[in-house]
């Protein structure tokens, strides 16, 4: 299983599997019915998760909702540390994962909109570089795991800024690394090399424990939550949570 999975979401476009991956999941999920853990966006419960990753993690994907660690990580935060459930709110949600979709798109409080470059679950096209809504539009921006792939970074950041109403907030997770500082090499074109350099054939750059500072840059205030730290140790097993990710909670600049 780890196998397939790795060779899957290497070579098969981010597009098309966001189209058919959970149709085929949810058979899986068959296979896995039990009760060791939970997945807190879906609220399903199996003997495990499946694995996920192009070096194959375990106890990671959710075959219900497709939530990975780092998604059941983030709803628990949205719970417990904001009035995202509560709050009336504009959110736009960049490179929507399917897991947060139709959940997100459910709440009664939320003026919710996504949009992607290419994504065909996204309901606006648009480049994070030039995000088409004028200033101060939303509440609320998320965008996971979307820096390491695009331009310039420092620039999307900025939109997403610009974007943001006063006092709004927004979520930007991306891969860190055990790196003093990010890597990047805009000469580097060679999927091969992006791959042994950067992680994936698909990133521009590797990013450090600077990540954060690298962000501000663009005028957003990026602050460094260690929220799964504070959790009960239970809870994190239950709900296979990753215990070392930083949520990088963000908030509008000048």
């Amino acid at each position: 299983m780890k196998a397939v999975i790795s060779f899957v979401i290497r070579y098969i476009p981010r597009k098309y599997l966001q189209l058919v991956s959970h149709f085929f999941l949810r058979v899986l999920a068959i296979f896995y019915t039990g009760s060791k853990v939970q997945c807190n966006v879906c609220d399903s419960q199996f003997r495990k998760f499946l694995p996920y990753g192009r070096k194959a993690r375990e106890n990671a994907l959710c075959p219900k909702c497709l939530a990975l660690e780092r998604h059941r990580l983030m709803w628990l935060f949205l719970q417990k540390e904001t009035n995202f459930f509560t709050a009336p709110l504009k959110v736009l949600h960049i490179a929507p994962e399917l897991c947060f979709i139709e959940r997100m798109q459910a709440l009664p409080n939320l003026e919710y909109i996504t949009g992607d470059i290419e994504s065909p679950l996204a309901t606006v096209k648009m480049d994070v570089h030039q995000i088409p809504f004028e200033n101060n539009s939303f509440d609320v921006v998320f965008c996971n795991h979307v820096m390491e792939h695009v331009d310039d970074d420092i620039l999307a950041c900025k939109e997403i800024n610009r974007v943001l109403k006063p006092n709004g907030w927004g979520i930007i997770q991306s891969p860190i690394y055990d790196l003093k500082e990010t890597i990047e090499d805009k000469s580097i074109t060679d999927p091969r090399e992006r791959e042994r350099l950067f992680g994936q054939r698909d990133h521009v750059r590797k990013y450090g424990k600077d990540y954060a500072s690298r962000l501000s840059q663009s005028g957003l205030l990026v602050e460094e939550n260690l929220f799964v730290q504070q959790l009960d140790p239970q809870l994190v097993i239950q709900h296979a949570l990753p215990p070392q990710e930083i949520i990088f909670y963000c908030k509008k600049g000048l």
